[in-house]
């Protein structure tokens, strides 16, 4: 879908809802000048054109125990195919992602461990595959995401 059928309030719409998903329609109607029927019919149509995919939660992953965060970079056989590199991970329930990449590497897995034990057995699993050549692990200090407080 090309972006020209979004107009600066429907991404403004976008931006309130990415900032609180649970914001009440008459406060966006408010924000964005409009009636609250208004609002609900342009936040339905961006769900039919499938601009709003879904509604989610914003986990403290650390009060969870699972603080670390860590991105694997993933080389395998040459002879693997796409889906054989996402499935290596997403089976694992510390990958959050699986990124395949053009060149090198094959693939950047973002994973969510609880300490670096955990860490460390976690690599050791991926490295059991027979199709993983090498990994690479960088771990973050701290993270930003657009949309996250």
């Amino acid at each position: 879908m090309a972006d020209q059928t979004l107009d600066a309030t429907d991404h403004e719409i976008l931006a309130l809802l990415r900032e609180d998903a649970r914001r009440t329609l008459s406060d966006i109607a408010t924000r964005v000048t409009l009636s609250t029927a208004a609002v609900k019919r342009r936040i339905d149509r961006l769900q039919e054109l499938g601009v709003i995919l879904g509604y989610t939660v914003q986990l403290d992953h650390a009060k969870l125990g699972w603080p670390v965060e860590a991105f694997i970079e993933l080389r395998f056989l040459g002879t693997s195919n796409v889906d054989e590199i996402v499935q290596t991970t997403t089976r694992m329930p510390e990958a959050q992602a699986v990124f395949t990449i053009a060149g090198d590497p094959d693939a950047l897995v973002w994973m969510r461990v609880r300490d670096m034990a955990h860490l460390q057995r976690t690599i050791d699993e991926i490295r059991r595959s027979h199709r993983v050549t090498s990994t690479k692990t960088l771990i973050a200090l701290d993270s930003w995401q657009r949309g996250v407080k």
